[in-house]
């Protein structure tokens, strides 16, 4: 293989509200944490064990304006980028060190708002489905197919 590939692909939650930038030529720059979990069995004492990684995620321009405007804290989004690693000196004088992902592509997977409206239908739909009507169940977004499937990892600890 001749090239090289810098690629990301992420589902993950907001872990805050998006921070929004504007620059004089018109351009924007939005930034947000992303939490992504990994899930396992502790095989020595049976315990469910959930890691987190935090991620900084960097959208520009148009997709930054469309992220600030339907994304808030907690929703489930799917973001496509690169990795970019940005150094500065810090007040301190010691050199600092920062990776993004660049977003090129995304994908909301759910918002607050629906996961609300859902919660709110299916309590009304609860009392129907007692008295012999189907309870409706809440419009669901197409799944992203992932490139590998999710498997519980067996670690030693």
């Amino acid at each position: 293989m001749s090239g090289t590939l810098n690629k990301v692909m992420l589902i993950g939650h907001l872990g805050d509200e998006l921070k929004m930038h504007y620059f004089e030529g018109g351009g924007c720059i939005g930034r947000f944490p992303l939490a992504t979990n990994e899930t396992y069995t502790n095989k020595q004492t049976g315990e469910r064990v959930t890691n987190t990684d935090w991620h900084n995620i960097v959208v520009r321009n148009k997709a930054a304006e469309i992220c600030e405007k339907y994304l808030s804290k907690g929703d489930k989004v799917y973001v496509e980028g690169r990795l970019k690693t940005r150094q500065w000196q810090g007040e301190d004088g010691n050199m600092r060190y920062s990776t993004e992902v660049q977003v090129q592509d995304f994908t909301f997977l759910t918002t607050k708002k629906e996961s609300m409206a859902a919660a709110q239908s299916q309590q009304v739909a609860a009392p129907k489905a007692s008295s012999g009507m189907p309870a409706q169940t809440p419009k669901q977004t197409a799944p992203i197919p992932s490139a590998q499937p999710e498997q519980e990892d067996d670690l030693p600890f």
